[in-house]
């Protein structure tokens, strides 16, 4: 799948466990105008799936989100992603277990930082324990195999582990522009 840069969008990859539900979710948004699933931020080259499912790779399972700022602002898309997650757990999300499946936000422009460490710290003003969201700039992403693109939109009983009660939210959400 072709990546595409509207002239008046901008990006963010948000690794939240398995990328089919992650994907879906996202794709409610008001002003979400595109995204991707593939692998963010490992060490080799052209990863596929089956490479990183061993856990060998570094990969996380991440969705790129293409967003209308004029429609949806960083921030409003930040907290939608807290709530999609267990911010403070490590290497999992549902019954999905591995360093792939860890929770992180990577982005592409360095001026988006303090939004995200904005949100960062007042989710984790939250908890007790640290959050396990990785904060990093984007290092690599690699567009997954076609089959895996909007999974649950080719497959509508496929597996998530996202409740069906959350895409209506995002559904519902009224976008917020920063």
């Amino acid at each position: 799948m072709a990546t595409t840069q509207h002239p008046t969008t901008k990006d963010i990859y948000l690794a939240g466990g398995c990328f089919w539900g992650a994907e879906h979710y996202f794709k409610q948004i008001d002003g979400v105008v595109e995204t991707e699933v593939g692998y963010a931020n490992g060490h080799t080259a052209q990863p596929t799936y089956k490479e990183v499912c061993t856990d060998k790779t570094g990969f996380a399972e991440t969705v790129r989100v293409v967003y209308d700022p004029s429609r949806v602002g960083l921030r409003f898309l930040l907290r939608m992603y807290f709530k999609a997650i267990d911010p403070v757990s490590v290497n999992q999300q549902g019954h999905d277990v591995g360093t792939q499946y860890r929770t992180g936000i990577y982005y592409s422009d360095e001026l988006d930082r303090h939004i995200i460490d904005e949100i960062y710290a007042e989710v984790q003003s939250r908890y007790e324990e640290p959050l396990a969201v990785e904060r990093q700039p984007l290092q690599n992403f690699f567009t997954a195999e076609d089959y895996h693109q909007d999974y649950l939109d080719k497959n509508p009983e496929g597996y998530c582990h996202l409740p069906l009660s959350l895409f209506k939210m995002a559904r519902e959400a009224r976008p917020e522009k920063d």
